[in-house]
């Protein structure tokens, strides 16, 4: 059987389903016994609920590099950018092994967009990939030369949001 192609996609865009999106297709991966890694940046929480789910199938792990709070986009703390740097490190190495179909850098967009890691970092590592693994990038305000490199882009806009009517973050739906 030939090695599999893995691609690069990008979700991105102010709507609500990003990461849900790249946790679908991973749950789909599991399901046919392919390999899961996903890095979350900028998200501290032990309460999300991927974490307990991942936590129960095989070859499907997430690990967070962030804390329980916002950053703050114009002045991000030292420790934002610390535990940016250490995930997208990980990242590196995570991606370079090879050892996983799927690696999901869920936030990673933002995380860029917030300076927390360099476009050059971003692109280094999408150039470096092993063509086996598939690498999928996640959070809003993607940069032109991430979607550029992409395979795929999906844009999920805000067309009507529930927070705007005053509901508020539900266990089990937005986290």
């Amino acid at each position: 059987m030939p090695e599999r192609r893995g691609t690069l996609q990008v979700y991105t865009g102010d709507g609500k389903g990003k990461t849900t999106a790249a946790l679908g297709l991973a749950l789909r991966a599991v399901g046919h016994d392919l390999s899961v890694y996903v890095i979350q940046f900028m998200k501290g929480s032990p309460n999300y609920g991927e974490l307990t789910s991942a936590a129960r199938l095989p070859d499907f792990t997430i690990e967070q590099h962030g804390r329980d709070e916002f950053v703050d986009r114009e002045n991000p703390a030292q420790v934002d950018v610390d535990m940016a740097q250490r995930g997208f490190e990980k990242a590196q190495e995570i991606v370079a092994r090879g050892e996983h179909d799927i690696v999901i850098l869920d936030e990673l967009n933002v995380a860029l967009d917030f300076g927390l890691v360099s476009l050059k970092q971003v692109l280094d590592l999408i150039a470096s990939r092993p063509p086996h693994v598939e690498l999928v990038l996640t959070g809003r305000a993607a940069h032109p030369d991430v979607m550029k490199a992409a395979d795929l882009v999906s844009e999920v806009l805000n067309i009507k949001h529930h927070y705007d009517a005053g509901v508020e973050a539900r266990e089990g739906i937005e986290f």
